[in-house]
């Protein structure tokens, strides 16, 4: 399936999206049960997208009995609100075909890594804002997640910033003080922010830890169910953190990250 930017409510010819869709096909002993969705959004600091955390995570979740989408979105120099308005328009492509699809409208899930947690983390913020569904020409219910998996995630623009996600994200408006404070999300969410599962580890030296603290203690704040895993050790861009997603370096196998899977697991099945 393609998003292109005019589906998205922009014309720019540059700006396109695709939504690959891994569909589980019914079983003979339940044929019209309905199953979560989960759209993951792979990070690369809106600069590219990351293929470790795109398809890897999708079987994952396949074997977990979710739906699972990969949405290659728009990296620079297409910018804020393009990449946004890519994964809106996602979200309601899925709840709009919920029925065909066997997929619970109540259940669609945004997952991100590293930028693309900052992606999924923006659309629980702002669904409800008119800058993102009215171009759409779509309804903040079309749009809105249902809860929200993000892994070392991009959150803040402030002083614990991943400057280059930013200077990708905002293109030439990257000094432009509003505009920064308006994609920095511990500001963002409130209490219309969906519940969230987040992860990350101590020692991630690209994108700090302080980014998740952040976040969690500004949903706590706002009352936003939040469950929070904070890992030891560990590089970024972890993904699975097991041999599937390492190269011959083994950097990124770290026994100790590799049950955040099995704790989204758990966190879906109680949502």
């Amino acid at each position: 399936m393609i998003i292109t930017a005019k589906q998205a409510g922009k014309e720019k010819k540059a700006a396109n999206a695709t939504l690959n869709a891994y569909l589980l096909d019914p079983v003979s002993v339940a044929p019209k049960r309905l199953r979560p969705a989960v759209i993951i959004c792979p990070g690369g600091g809106y600069e590219h997208l990351s293929d470790r955390e795109s398809e890897p995570i999708a079987m994952q979740f396949l074997s977990m009995g979710c739906h699972a989408f990969v949405l290659r979105y728009s990296i620079a120099p297409d910018s804020f609100p393009y990449p946004q308005m890519e994964l809106a328009y996602a979200v309601s492509l899925v709840r709009s075909h919920a029925a065909k699809w066997l997929v619970d409208p109540e259940k669609i899930i945004v997952c991100g890594f590293s930028a693309g947690g900052h992606l999924a983390c923006s659309l629980g913020a702002f669904w409800n804002q008119k800058f993102l569904y009215g171009p759409l020409e779509l309804t903040p219910e079309n749009i809105k997640p249902d809860g929200m998996i993000l892994a070392y995630p991009v959150i803040t623009s402030g002083p614990f910033c991943h400057k280059g996600s930013f200077l990708n994200l905002l293109g030439a408006d990257a000094e432009d003080e509003t505009l920064r404070r308006l994609v920095s999300l511990e500001h963002q969410v409130g209490s219309h922010t969906p519940p969230v599962f987040l992860w990350h580890t101590s020692t991630d030296d690209a994108v700090p830890v302080k980014n998740s603290y952040l976040l969690a203690e500004a949903l706590t704040e706002n009352g936003v169910s939040v469950e929070m895993h904070i890992y030891p050790t560990g590089c970024h861009g972890l993904s699975l953190a097991n041999s599937e997603v390492s190269g011959d370096d083994g950097r990124c196998i770290v026994p100790q990250c590799q049950n955040w899977i099995s704790l989204a697991k758990t966190w879906l099945e109680h949502l």
